[in-house]
């Protein structure tokens, strides 16, 4: 394991206990861009970097009982939260690293990452393993449940240009990657980023 991944972990780790109650009103907002990501019922999806699961009811009530649901994430610790919190019921929890996906070329329809691309070791690389993954036509859906802007505040900095989220910066990594961007927003209350895999 590299030290990006063991900082990672360490991170996660020391937060998994009490995630989902630092963001308790971020349900709807998860539960929207689930709905934008145009999942149909029987489509393969993979949570990338799922934590505690938030997404995988409203991505199991998209793909409906013939789909199939991975929520993937590097921490044992917020893959237990979310058993505790009873969600794996909603798709199969597998600890692994987006750098090397357990998954055959083309296997999905789509990939939710909330919060994902700020804690990638290598963006252009793990971009291009989520890409491998999904069927040439599938989706990458980049969420988070606050914007750019109002994310830095929360951390106390300020918002740079070199942040990988901001749309010069996101859209030619992803096209390097294998993706088109089709959609892009950046509000206080959401950051909302849509990509096709080409074919």
């Amino acid at each position: 394991m590299t030290d990006d991944h063991t900082q990672v972990q360490e991170f996660f780790s020391a937060r998994a206990a009490d995630w989902d109650a630092r963001f308790p009103d971020d349900g709807p907002r998860f539960a929207a861009a689930v709905a934008d990501a145009g999942l149909r019922p029987g489509d393969t999806v993979l949570d990338a970097g799922c934590g505690t699961g938030r997404a995988l009811p409203h991505l199991r009530q998209a793909v409906g009982p013939e789909g199939t649901v991975i929520g993937l994430d590097l921490t044992p610790a917020m893959l237990a939260a979310a058993v505790r919190a009873g969600r794996a019921g909603s798709g199969a929890l597998v600890q692994g690293d987006v750098a090397r996906l357990p998954l055959r070329d083309g296997a999905l329809d789509a990939v939710f990452g909330a919060g994902l691309v700020s804690h990638l070791a290598r963006p252009a690389d793990d971009l291009r393993e989520l890409a491998r993954v999904v069927r040439p036509g599938g989706r990458l859906v980049l969420f988070h449940a606050v914007g750019r802007a109002a994310l830095a505040a929360r951390h106390g900095r300020r918002l740079t240009d070199d942040d990988l989220r901001a749309e010069p910066n996101l859209r030619p990594l992803l096209a390097a990657a294998g993706w088109h961007m089709t959609s892009y927003m950046d509000e206080d209350d959401r950051f909302l980023a849509l990509a096709v895999r080409r074919g």
